[in-house]
């Protein structure tokens, strides 16, 4: 094993400017999966589960979503809640009992509501779909493989958080699915920079090309205007 003294950001900082990996690259259809932007991860002047990493995170977001919808390609938004009992967490809800512990977020709650600054077109506003999950991948006993079968997509957007936790396990299903994997870093968020940087470098090492949010607006555009 390799043994150094550079913190978890120097080293993402020194992959990120020599990857040293050919990219995956984006295809010619995309989704975008948003996930856990619900305010026990987000507000962190109300939940201590909460956190930011770049304050434009859902401001990004929302940016993308915007481009995806205009270029009909599928928005998804996840979220993670609970029966009363929380049995439907399973073996992952059995670590702790606390307030804040993940099988206390039940359905209808302040803790499972999407944060208000996440602009959700549903309904009548638009078809963004929102998926509820119980477990780290959106993949698992959710919708979604069958969404991008339908829409015949052959990349996957990942945005949300945590970096270390749903994100990773979105891209590493994805990946195993056969899926072009694209995490914007500005839309990817964790509790402590040492978890957020170490599986931003292993994400772009084995999973997914992460890359800079602007990069993907300008490639969504560049699509806008070649369908135009």
């Amino acid at each position: 094993m390799e043994i150094s003294d550079k913190t978890a950001r120097q080293i993402w900082a020194d992959i990120k400017a020599n990857p040293g990996r050919a990219r995956f690259s984006y295809g010619r259809k995309a989704v975008l999966v948003n996930i856990d932007f619900q305010c026990a991860y987000t507000k962190v002047d109300e939940f201590k589960t909460a956190y930011e990493t770049d304050p434009r995170q859902i401001e990004h977001v929302n940016a993308l979503a915007k481009r995806f919808r205009a270029l009909g390609w599928p928005v998804v938004w996840t979220h993670v809640a609970y029966a009363e009992s929380g049995e439907d967490a399973g073996v992952w809800g059995t670590r702790t009992d606390t307030p804040d512990s993940l099988q206390n977020i039940k359905h209808g709650s302040r803790r499972a509501a999407f944060d208000e600054r996440c602009e959700i077109l549903t309904g009548e506003q638009g078809r963004d779909l929102v998926y509820c999950k119980r477990m780290p991948s959106p993949f698992f006993e959710t919708p979604l493989q069958s969404l991008l079968v339908w829409h015949q997509v052959d990349t996957v957007v990942i945005t949300g958080g945590s970096t270390s936790g749903c994100v990773r396990a979105a891209a590493v299903d994805s990946l195993s699915r056969g899926y072009r994997t694209i995490v914007p870093e500005q839309c990817v968020a964790d509790k402590h920079e040492s978890y957020h940087f170490a599986n931003l470098t292993d994400l772009m090492l084995k999973y997914a090309d992460v890359v800079d949010v602007h990069e993907t607006l300008g490639w969504l555009d560049a699509q806008a205007k070649a369908t135009a």
